[in-house]
């Protein structure tokens, strides 16, 4: 099962997941990729996206205004449709239209053996790594997130010209997070962190209670849209990429 959390009021993008995406809003375009993988459905926080969905003919289901991440929106609507506790739950954020299938279906077989949640990340180049709304993971050996931050981690002392950054890439964190019914009450349980509201990346209360977030380093050319500048670099340079393709993974 695929959920996406879809909160219609964005700080920095007003209403951005009803901005036109191939003639429909950015909702439906994300939950209509997604389809392409599992059975989908928006959980929305407005009558408004809620007719929106069921206008082209997109499973919604309406969940509280008062949530304050997109995963506490998952847990509302997975307890809404009853799911079993062994349900794989993959949360695809409403901004990512472009995320290509075999990201997502990766993610969904990876969340077969993952202990308590995963997600996905790209490698990116010392261009990208400023940028505060691309978010940067660093992981141990065993590809575990050890931190997520909107800063460039890790700190290359030696510069960006530093010769172990060819073999140990900057990775990018993707929109993307898998769960167990199970796994996503629990999470939503936890105490929020101070890192989360810190660093506004709700993946952090993981981290903060010490539980294990496995990091799928995959291939992709998506771009989360988090400003109007994104929806436009997105629209140029996705738009004619395959939304198919082999994409290596650890």
């Amino acid at each position: 099962m695929i959920i996406i959390p879809a909160r219609l009021d964005s700080t920095r993008f007003p209403r951005k997941i009803l901005a036109p995406i191939q003639g429909v809003p950015m909702v439906v375009a994300t939950a209509r990729n997604a389809q392409k993988v599992d059975e989908t459905i928006v959980a929305c926080d407005s009558q408004e996206v809620l007719e929106i969905c069921q206008k082209h003919n997109i499973k919604a289901i309406l969940t509280d205004t008062t949530h304050t991440s997109g995963t506490d929106r998952c847990a509302q609507a997975a307890k809404k449709l009853n799911l079993p506790p062994d349900a794989i739950i993959i949360n695809v954020q409403a901004d990512e239209p472009f995320l290509e299938t075999s990201v997502i279906a990766l993610l969904k077989e990876k969340m077969r053996h993952a202990p308590f949640m995963g997600t996905c990340a790209k490698a990116i180049d010392t261009t990208q790594i400023a940028n505060p709304n691309l978010v940067k993971v660093v992981c141990a050996r065993s590809f575990e997130a050890i931190y997520f931050s909107r800063l460039p981690i890790p700190y290359s002392r030696d510069g960006l010209e530093n010769p172990l950054l060819k073999d140990h890439p900057y990775y990018g964190h993707i929109g993307i997070y898998g769960f167990h019914t199970q796994s996503l009450e629990e999470f939503c349980s936890l105490e929020k962190s101070p890192l989360e509201d810190i660093e506004k990346l709700e993946q952090l209360r993981a981290i903060y209670h010490q539980k294990p977030i496995f990091v799928c380093i995959t291939e992709s050319k998506s771009i989360g849209i988090d400003t109007p500048e994104d929806l436009q670099n997105a629209l140029k340079s996705t738009l004619q990429t395959p939304q198919n393709g082999s994409h290596g993974s650890h």
